[in-house]
């Protein structure tokens, strides 16, 4: 019997071709990828800020109910900032010196930072090296997070760049009214001429606004220009745009404006008005990351609203004072 060995070294009768893309077909389909990102990056970016302006309105809203718990424990909303005219580092032109603490350091313990307002030492100017770690605190109810200037903190400098401290920072300024008065260092700043809620030692009562919470901005944005804080003034600081070269319409202001904004006309600039984001912009006005060209303001009854840089001036001056009997009208 003859024994039959496989051939192991047969060619297969048929072979099945292994299939694949050309280079013309991935080609095509990278394109159709590249085009379908670019439909959709848009849309990505419309969600992202709609989510940014809808957490500014809660922190909006937030500081809005601070306000008003701040004002049924005190009975008055909390002074813009402190200053005597006696002192150590005390401003010669502004008459402005410690302690320095201002309307968001005192809002704390009612944005559930108790414990940090409990260990700041208030008796103390804010500037003082026993509360130099604690005013570093980044307070996320004060971020924009819309702003590109993102950092917990900020530097105070002088004119010169001459650093005084690091600060907590803020995207968010009180109203001081229509003129500034922080370039008034003597005199009755409760009577002063369209007057805003929050200005140098105020101790503003809900029944000094006669014009109407609901026609009265208190809180607004403010990024992108200059840096703010939530911790108040030191007297020999300044406030200086961040990129003088692309803001070129702003030069320094006073310490002030660290935490306060105004709307114009100013004294010295008589019939100039500047709503949010207005182009002429200052490092003294509210200005917002929205490319919808506006930003978002806190009324004194609590509601927030989305403010346009068309509004009308008049308008705009009516809604910042708080006791000139004008009515701002539909806005």
């Amino acid at each position: 019997m003859s024994i039959v060995y496989p051939d192991y070294c047969q060619t297969p009768k048929s072979t099945k071709s292994i299939a694949g893309f050309t280079l013309i077909e991935l080609l095509v389909i990278i394109a159709i990828i590249a085009i379908l990102i670019g439909l959709l990056l848009p849309a990505v970016q419309k969600v992202r800020e709609a989510a940014a302006r809808l957490q500014s309105t809660n922190n909006l809203k937030q500081m809005g109910l601070a306000l008003h718990s701040y004002h049924d424990a005190n009975e008055v909303f909390p002074a813009g900032y402190q200053s005597s005219p006696t002192g150590p580092n005390v401003n010669p032109d502004t008459q402005d010196g410690p302690l320095g603490w201002g309307w968001g350091a005192r809002l704390l313990p009612y944005l559930e930072q108790d414990n940090l307002h409990r260990q700041l030492r208030f008796d103390l100017p804010a500037w003082d090296p026993a509360n130099a770690i604690l005013v570093k605190t980044a307070i996320p109810v004060f971020i924009n997070p819309a702003a590109p200037n993102q950092g917990g903190t900020m530097l105070v400098k002088t004119e010169t760049g001459t650093v005084l401290a690091e600060w907590g920072r803020s995207h968010y300024v009180a109203n001081n009214g229509q003129d500034e008065t922080w370039a008034y260092p003597t005199g009755d700043l409760a009577g002063f001429l369209g007057i805003g809620p929050f200005y140098r030692n105020s101790k503003v009562r809900m029944t000094h606004v006669t014009d109407g919470l609901s026609n009265t901005v208190f809180i607004g944005e403010h990024t992108t220009i200059s840096e703010k804080t939530w911790v108040g003034v030191h007297p020999t600081a300044d406030c200086c745009p961040i990129d003088p070269s692309r803001y070129p319409f702003t030069v320094c202001d006073t310490a002030a404006t660290l935490v306060l904004c105004h709307s114009g006309p100013a004294a010295t600039e008589p019939g100039v008005i500047h709503p949010p984001s207005f182009p002429t912009c200052h490092v003294c006005q509210m200005y917002a990351p929205w490319s919808a060209g506006g930003g978002q303001v806190m009324f004194g009854d609590g509601r927030v609203q989305f403010i346009s840089t068309s509004i009308n001036l008049n308008t705009w001056a009516a809604l910042s004072s708080m006791n000139m009997g004008d009515n701002p009208g539909g806005f």
